[in-house]
């Protein structure tokens, strides 16, 4: 059976994440491989970690198939995943692992049918304020994240200021949303409403 190289790395290149070397081991809740010391300033990998990632450095392929992957399934096993990105499962997890330590995947979500719950009705509100000093939108942006109708909200550069994604039952819940909440935000000076028809694609996927 042939193995491969061994991959020699400089002591200080070694990531933190990928644990401490002691008693000649990298230790950590994912892998434990033994190390041979060729000297005092590096060590030698008895099998090719490359794929690892074990430097700090810009995502690459097998990262961007990772995340790809989680996007369209995040309930996907780590077996079923590292077949998808074309590793083995203990690269694939130290991955896994090192994304979501460094905040490239924030969290998991389950996807909710609003059209089961009787929530599909969507409208978009344009929002001008009428003060756009950085207090008011301060202000703004504070009030407008309570309001839990509000889906997204986005501050636009062009004619009006903010433009918000609406999720209500129907019209009638949307006017009453728009009226009572959305009018008495801090300095908003006017709204225009656009209903969506069908929604063709959401969530980024």
């Amino acid at each position: 059976m042939l193995h491969p190289p061994p991959l020699t790395v400089p002591a200080n290149q070694i990531s933190v994440w990928a644990g401490n070397y002691h008693g000649g081991e990298i230790l950590s809740g994912l892998i434990s491989k033994k190390l041979n010391v060729n000297d005092a300033n590096s060590y030698t990998f008895l099998e090719n970690f490359s794929n690892m990632a074990l430097y700090d450095s810009e995502l690459d392929q097998f990262d961007h198939r990772i995340l790809d992957a989680l996007a369209k399934d995040g309930r996907m096993s780590i077996t079923g995943l590292s077949t998808v990105v074309g590793l083995s499962k203990t690269p694939c997890q130290v991955r896994l692992r090192r994304l979501i330590d460094e905040g490239f995947i924030e969290g998991f979500h389950a996807r909710i049918s609003h059209r089961k719950l009787g929530r599909d009705h969507i409208a978009f509100a344009e929002v001008k304020l009428s003060d756009t000093k950085e207090e008011a939108l301060r202000e703004f942006n504070a009030a407008v994240r309570k309001i839990a109708e509000v889906e997204e909200c986005h501050m636009i550069a062009g004619r009006i200021d903010y433009l918000l994604k609406v999720r209500t039952t129907d019209i009638r819940r949307y006017r009453q949303v728009l009226g009572e909440k959305i009018s008495s935000l801090p300095h908003v000076a006017s709204t225009s409403t656009s209903v969506a028809m069908e929604s063709v694609k959401e969530g980024g996927i």
